[in-house]
């Protein structure tokens, strides 16, 4: 609940937050008045979809069960990928009117220093090491975009600058999106803030946050938040179904990210049965949904704006 400025606590260093635009504190849920700039309040995103034969299995069932995926994410690393499969996620996400983000490939868990795997290299997250790495790094969006791919998942706060000041350059594309991960271990108001400001389109907060975090994280940022409803074992293994409906009413324009507690890691490369999981898990969402948030819109999936080298469907905050 948010601190109100008139009490004792705190109250002067709460006050000066305020006068940079930042929430007081964590703030009392209430319900967001942005949306999508199609009216929709929420988008469905599953990750962690690191082959095009999972992608096209989990659309395709997703289609013949009647619910709707937004947004597939492949979080694997685009430069593990051979042209042509990078080429099949494209047209998958134009047959289906799909969103179609790729992850960034060189990063530390994939380099030859050793910090990142130490105790203490967890804090290094996924971020990139030298310069050669970053310079890497856009290589790597730059064969993505030949290959049609206009949404990126980007791990380093660096990496998001240096690509916004390209697009702005006209040095590439700038329609392109720019998700910041989750593993950049962004958290509260004032790091939203400063992606937002990088240039970031997107923002996927830790996953662990309580709804009045969430709360004032809308409260400060105007760009779509990325929220995890489940998550793999091995990054918390938690389930937050029945928040669901509450992310959309406070967050949106929300990403509601879900399928992906079906699997054991981020790196992974789900099996058939897993699959199976991913979109039952899914559907259970958007069940929960229709139950507990009907009033609320999701974006509809277009099939016009998702072909390859066409520009994707808009993800920018509109007041409603």
């Amino acid at each position: 609940m948010e601190v109100s400025t008139t009490t004792t606590l705190y109250s002067a260093t709460r006050l000066q937050l305020r006068g940079f635009g930042l929430p007081a504190g964590d703030t009392e849920p209430v319900d967001s008045t942005m949306t999508f700039p199609d009216g929709g309040h929420y988008r469905i995103e599953v990750p962690t979809v690191n082959s095009a034969e999972a992608a096209g299995r989990i659309l395709a069932e997703s289609q013949r069960r009647g619910f709707t995926i937004n947004r597939i994410t492949e979080t694997f690393g685009m430069f593990r990928h051979t042209a042509d499969e990078i080429r099949q996620y494209v047209d998958l996400g134009a047959q289906y009117g799909a969103e179609i983000l790729m992850s960034v490939g060189p990063r530390a868990t994939y380099d030859i220093g050793g910090g990142v795997q130490t105790p203490e290299g967890a804090r290094t997250g996924y971020r990139l090491r030298g310069q050669e790495q970053v310079v890497r790094a856009i290589e790597d969006i730059k064969r993505a975009i030949d290959l049609g791919v206009r949404g990126f998942v980007v791990y380093d706060e660096g990496l998001v600058w240096v690509v916004d000041q390209m697009r702005k350059a006209g040095q590439l594309p700038a329609h392109i999106h720019l998700k910041a991960s989750a593993h950049c271990g962004h958290g509260n108001p004032a790091s939203a803030r400063i992606l937002e400001m990088l240039g970031a389109n997107s923002f996927n907060p830790v996953r662990d946050l309580t709804l009045p975090m969430i709360g004032a994280l809308r409260a400060t940022v105007s760009i779509p938040i990325d929220i995890h409803v489940d998550n793999p074992r091995l990054s918390g293994g938690f389930v937050r179904t029945f928040d669901a409906p509450e992310f959309v009413r406070i967050a949106s324009p929300v990403y509601l990210k879900t399928g992906n507690s079906a699997l054991d890691g981020h790196g992974t490369k789900p099996t058939t049965s897993q699959v199976d999981d991913i979109v039952t898990q899914v559907e259970v969402v958007s069940e929960f949904l229709a139950r507990y948030r009907p009033e609320a819109c999701q974006s509809p999936v277009d099939t016009t704006k998702n072909r390859r080298g066409r520009r994707p469907l808009e993800a920018a905050a509109t007041p409603i």
